[in-house]
């Protein structure tokens, strides 16, 4: 079993309801509100990774929806995206790896930042009966788009839980908050995700990493 699956089992599988942003600060994950968690629930499929993709306008209403199914799920493909199909791509937006290498010998861990990133993504893509992103409309048929998305995650008499990925890519520290050139954190919303990481989960375990 992989370090990543260890870990992220461990820490608490926090709800993500989402946030109240202006919508030049957040993407429409936010500008539309709380994830409607019985709507994630109902679209999962028997045998089938479901993937939704919904498309919002400035008003953060709901312009068009795409759906998508995997008997053999959506890849991770880098760091912070994975691949649907040959014409699109998801990013997850405002997340990063860190640069360099990282050394976590309490998570058994010692790689490039990248590859700690990749292989924490590919864990929360292995098991979620359904993948909800959230984007603006103007992504709309673009190869890769920006999203922020959530996993439905069922094993019955253990968990039942819809979670943003990437808040909990940086809990685990597996990721972290891009920075605007100005210093701010481009995902307001993932400030407590980010102080969970900090202490000391992923790279964040690498006193080097904090210097970055």
């Amino acid at each position: 079993m992989s370090y990543m699956m260890t870990t992220w089992r461990r820490l608490p599988m926090r709800r993500a309801a989402g946030c109240l942003m202006a919508i030049s600060t957040c993407l429409p994950a936010y500008a539309a509100g709380p994830v409607d968690e019985a709507y994630v629930r109902s679209l999962a499929a028997p045998g089938k990774i479901v993937l939704v993709m919904e498309y919002y306008d400035g008003q953060g209403k709901v312009s068009e929806r795409k759906g998508y199914a995997s008997a053999s799920g959506f890849p991770a493909v880098s760091p912070t995206d994975f691949r649907v199909d040959d014409d699109l791509t998801v990013h997850l937006y405002g997340i990063e790896p860190c640069q360099g290498d990282v050394i976590n010998l309490k998570e058994d861990f010692t790689g490039s930042c990248d590859e700690l990133a990749k292989q924490g993504l590919t864990t929360l893509l292995k098991s979620p009966r359904v993948i909800y992103c959230r984007a603006f409309v103007s992504e709309t048929g673009a190869k890769a788009q920006d999203a922020t998305c959530y996993g439905y995650y069922n094993y019955p008499g253990s968990l039942d839980t819809v979670d943003m990925f990437e808040e909990q890519l940086v809990s685990l520290g597996s990721h972290r908050v891009v920075k605007r050139a100005n210093g701010t954190p481009a995902r307001a919303d993932l400030k407590e995700a980010e102080a969970i990481g900090r202490r000391g989960y992923g790279m964040w375990a690498d006193p080097r990493i904090a210097g970055q």
